[in-house]
């Protein structure tokens, strides 16, 4: 039963149990190649110290959801031996050479309990590979429940409306889910060097498995390679578990997709889901994540090419190769490889070679589609029917097409080896992968090496000159949906569904001139060739390194409960303000400046009456009775609504509109900048912002004297975004010769005057108490966002300026643990208001002060 174990799954483990742990010491590696056998039975304990290295390697820990290693059982022994075509085993080749490489995963065999030390023994000091041993129950549940039967249908954009066409969320399968990627961050805690190793995860098995270990080492190097696809948003969104899965991708350092539309969804995911907007930096995408950059890479994954030229030189290659070319003398053989699956369109593709043979007589008897089905990945009913569906319409076409020595579909049922596969690659003139819905499909790579042959083959088959020039050539038909077609520039891209098209795909591929087949091919050639897995992993492995060089130069601190926990980076100077630290300099000073922000710093920001609240105005008044103190609210706001709101508080300095309009108090006049009054350019800019106004849903302009403000928090995320970004290029184009600046913040689009922002009201205050001989000793300044940065550089540069006169106690101060050129922080508003209230009452009790400690 799942239920007690679940109970605690979403309380992860912390840091500090693990650092305890002894970790797996370092195998050195031994002698390539197959384990003959493992008696399982008195089993000798080879724990020698001969098998410990002294020395500590770079390593690299590839998790996966199976280990690429082939296992069989032989009576009462076990025999384990690589699985040569895992791309996981692959990609090895790609990282260098002095490179340690270890695998966790699962093995494809149920080993028993009793014999599962002795085997992940064998496996580390053999293979240096580490078994992740799952229950039966949780496999399945976890497996052929919630992976097989829920993400992949949805991730492939199968919703499931009824129980009939497909899983609905189950939860008993998502804490499946859950505990399976737990005990594989279990299994790589035992043997991580956090400080050193770098970690990659392969696959949507374990989309949690970042969480896991970002909470266990904070400072993990982590990345993570989505070999699927990542559906729209409208699809992604269904999930009842979305965020769960979008914050573990987000704990990871790098994330890597094959293509752009992968990648694109998944950013639209984060942006309408998280509010998080990405940046394109000298080639790079990354996503801001509470302090930390995350990048995304796009690089389509690549196939081995020694071990496909390797398996085409052997000498029983050859011999296939001919036999084939024998039994289909005089055809023209078309190929289609394919996993048993819902998505791979296998009878699309049937339909569409009995619509080629219905319309052209004089290609009967000559065409014919060999169909190699390879075994299905997962079991069900789904699974029947494609197949049931599949063979019902082959008979059909077969029945209706064929003649003696001749049928136009011919099944060849999987598994088949490498060989055998490589052969039908090398006889087939045409390959089809009709996927109306695949992650990446490396079939056409595969098919294009093995139609460019090798030496040893082409002598064998007795080709060469032009006639080896006329023996590489190759024709691909390739569905538009999935993860290969853009890189396949030579290839014919066809829309699965339109049967009528794939058939003229066929007959274009049939008929195609020897000339355009080889151009077509050595096009793909040169890409698959220079692409392959090892350039794959290099580039992968070289842009993790990239994306964790900063790991060091920051302090990270964790926040969030269960699959919400997530990690803030932040400044090694960035500290909470404390109220009884912040005290002590407030009662040794006596020229003092406060300037606070209203929005998100005295105002909550989702609080939908603004007006400041009995509390607030309550504790600005008892700060301005100081005469001491010179206390400004520093805000965007315009001056009418923050004269209306701040009417009780007559020694309130107020700066509206970004500091256009300064008032030093109640019954003070309001004062400009000093800059032009000229505002011709709103004439200019107004019928900008009405186009967009009117072009994008939920978006309004706010007019201020001074400026003008495009809002768009209320309108899809996405859209307006884009708009902002749109809008934000027409003014700047529009308004190039105009004395304002354009600008872009939280979901706004501002114009204003030049010279105009938070950082010169600092600079103008600090400079009028100067030469009123009152020259501040005590600086403290809140804000929330972007804008009041301004005044926080400011600050900066008047505290490091040795020509100005030295302000001794400066708090710099912004509501939420982010980045920031402040060098405090309060968690939220609440918190603001109970450290103006400490400061306004210094005697009152210490339960009425924020209990929390400097970092």
């Amino acid at each position: 039963m799942l239920s007690r174990s679940c109970l605690g799954l979403l309380n992860l483990v912390s840091v500090d149990d693990y650092q305890a742990l002894g970790r797996v010491p370092r195998v050195v590696t031994t002698a390539a190649g197959d384990v003959p056998e493992l008696e399982m039975n008195g089993m000798e304990n080879s724990g020698s110290d001969e098998v410990f290295s002294p020395v500590s390697r770079e390593r690299r820990i590839v998790v996966s959801n199976q280990l690429p290693i082939r296992a069989f059982r032989e009576g009462k022994k076990w025999r384990f031996e690589w699985d040569r075509d895992s791309l996981v085993l692959q990609l090895k080749d790609g990282f260098p050479l002095d490179v340690e490489v270890l695998y966790v995963g699962s093995l494809k065999a149920e080993i028993e309990a009793c014999e599962q030390e002795e085997v992940a023994q064998l496996l580390l000091e053999r293979f240096r590979c580490v078994p992740t041993f799952l229950p039966p129950e949780v496999h399945n549940k976890f497996y052929h429940g919630f992976c097989k039967h829920y993400l992949w249908p949805l991730f492939h954009y199968m919703l499931p409306m009824s129980p009939s066409q497909g899983a609905r969320f189950d939860r008993d399968q998502w804490k499946a889910y859950v505990l399976a990627n737990k005990i594989f961050a279990d299994k790589v805690t035992e043997v991580i060097n956090p400080d050193e190793d770098y970690v990659w995860v392969h696959d949507y098995h374990l989309m949690i498995l970042p969480t896991f270990l970002r909470k266990r080492f904070h400072r993990v190097k982590l990345g993570f390679f989505l070999h699927n696809t990542f559906p729209s948003s409208e699809i992604y969104r269904t999930l009842p578990v979305r965020e769960d899965i979008l914050r573990a991708f987000l704990n990871c350092d790098l994330i890597g997709f094959h293509t752009f539309d992968y990648a694109r969804h998944f950013l639209s995911c984060c942006s309408r889901m998280l509010g998080l907007d990405y940046e394109s930096k000298r080639g790079y995408i990354g996503l801001d994540y509470y302090g930390r950059t995350v990048t995304i890479k796009i690089l389509p994954a690549g196939i081995h090419m020694g071990l496909l030229e390797s398996v085409l030189s052997l000498p029983q290659t050859a011999t296939r190769v001919k036999e084939l070319q024998k039994e289909y003398e005089g055809k023209v053989v078309i190929l289609g490889v394919d996993d048993m699956d819902l998505f791979k369109g296998i009878s699309l593709k049937f339909l569409a070679l009995g619509k080629l043979l219905e319309e052209d007589e004089g290609l009967r008897g000559r065409v014919v589609l060999v169909q190699v089905l390879n075994a299905a990945r997962s079991r069900g009913k789904d699974i029947q029917d494609v197949k049931s569906e599949s063979e019902a319409i082959a008979r059909e076409i077969n029945e209706k097409y064929s003649q003696p020595g001749y049928k136009p579909i011919v099944f060849v049922n999987g598994p088949i080896s490498t060989q055998e596969k490589v052969a039908y690659y090398s006889i087939s003139e045409c390959c089809v992968v009709n996927a109306v819905r695949d992650g990446m499909n490396l079939v056409p790579y595969e098919y294009t090496v093995c139609r460019q042959g090798t030496v040893a083959l082409d002598k064998a088959l007795g080709v060469g000159g032009e006639d080896n020039k006329a023996f590489k050539q190759s024709v691909i038909i390739v569905s538009e949906f999935i993860g290969c077609s853009p890189s396949l520039s030579g290839a014919i891209r066809v829309n699965p569904w339109n049967i009528d098209e794939v058939a003229e795909a066929m007959n274009s591929a049939v008929t195609m001139s020897e000339a355009e087949k080889h151009l077509r091919h050595e096009k793909h050639y040169k890409y698959i060739s220079s692409h392959d897995v090892a350039y794959w992993a290099r580039s992968f492995d070289q842009d993790l390194d990239r994306a964790c060089r900063e790991h060091y130069s920051k302090r990270y601190w964790g926040v969030g409960f269960g699959l919400g926990f997530r990690i803030v980076a932040l400044d090694p100077t960035f500290r909470k303000l404390s109220v009884d630290y912040i005290a002590y300099a407030y009662k040794d000073t006596h020229n003092r400046l406060i300037l606070l922000d209203y929005d998100g710093t005295m105002m909550p920001q989702a609080s939908i009456n603004k007006t400041p609240s009995r509390e607030v105005i309550s504790v600005l008044n008892f700060l301005c009775s100081d005469p001491e103190n010179m206390v400004f609210i520093v805000s965007g706001r315009d001056k009418d609504c923050l004269s209306k709101w701040f009417s009780p508080c007559e020694k309130l300095g107020l700066s509206a509109e970004h500091g256009y309009f300064t008032r030093w108090s109640g019954d003070s006049p309001w004062e400009t900048c000093g800059l032009t009054t000229d505002f011709e350019w709103k004439m200019i800019a107004e019928p900008v912002m009405a186009l967009y106004t009117e072009a994008t849903d939920g978006s309004f302009i706010e007019h201020k004297e001074s400026a003008m403000v495009w809002h768009h928090q209320e309108a899809d995320p996405y859209f307006g975004s884009c708009q902002a970004k749109e809008l934000l290029d027409h003014l700047e184009s529009v308004l190039a010769n105009e004395p304002v600046v354009v600008t872009r913040g939280q979901h706004i689009v501002e114009v204003k005057p030049q010279g105009v922002s938070k950082g010169k009201v600092v600079e103008d205050l600090i400079s009028t108490m100067r030469s009123k001989g009152k020259s501040p000793d005590f600086l403290l300044c809140i804000g929330d966002d972007r804008s009041d940065e301004d005044m926080f550089e400011s600050i900066a540069r008047s505290v490091s300026n040795p020509a100005l006169p030295t302000i001794s106690k400066v708090f710099a101060c912004t509501v939420g643990q982010k980045p920031s050129m402040a060098e405090y922080y309060l968690d939220d508003t609440s918190e603001v208001i109970k450290l103006l209230e400490g400061l306004a009452s210094p005697s009152a009790p210490s339960t009425s002060i924020i209990n929390s400690q400097e970092l």
